[in-house]
């Protein structure tokens, strides 16, 4: 890795949760880093390209990074409310992919999947949290 896609791999690997370029790029310039936006994005592409971070597509579009907490293909439970993350691997969808993909006559089958919900802590109502 270059050293500048080092220091955004770090700079998520120090965060919670999921993280925009412009947060990746904001968090960084703040700690003084001579880094430009495009370096940040062209970093955080090649590093979803290389299985380092997760990606997601939030409602309005935008794409999100995280570091990967795991080396191996996994999907993610993502919570609307406070974007809690959990990865979960999913051999059923594995499967699925792979025949849906050979009746079709596609090879080299890859795919993302996320399942977006509510998790225990915001289900909770406040006057039960405390």
């Amino acid at each position: 890795m270059t050293t500048r896609r080092d220091a955004v791999h770090d700079t998520l690997r120090k965060s919670e949760g999921f993280r925009s370029a412009q947060d990746v790029y904001a968090e960084m310039r703040l700690h003084g880093a001579k880094i430009g936006l495009t370096t940040v994005y062209r970093a955080l592409q090649a590093l979803a390209d290389g299985g380092k971070v997760d990606v997601l597509r939030t409602d309005e579009g935008e794409s999100v990074y995280r570091a990967c907490a795991s080396d191996v293909h996994h999907h993610h439970l993502v919570c609307r409310r406070c974007g809690r993350t959990v990865e979960v691997a999913g051999p059923a969808v594995e499967r699925w992919a792979e025949m849906v993909g050979s009746e079709h006559g596609f090879t080299e089958i890859t795919h993302t999947v996320e399942v977006f919900g509510t998790c225990s802590s915001c289900s909770t109502p406040a006057v039960r949290r405390g």
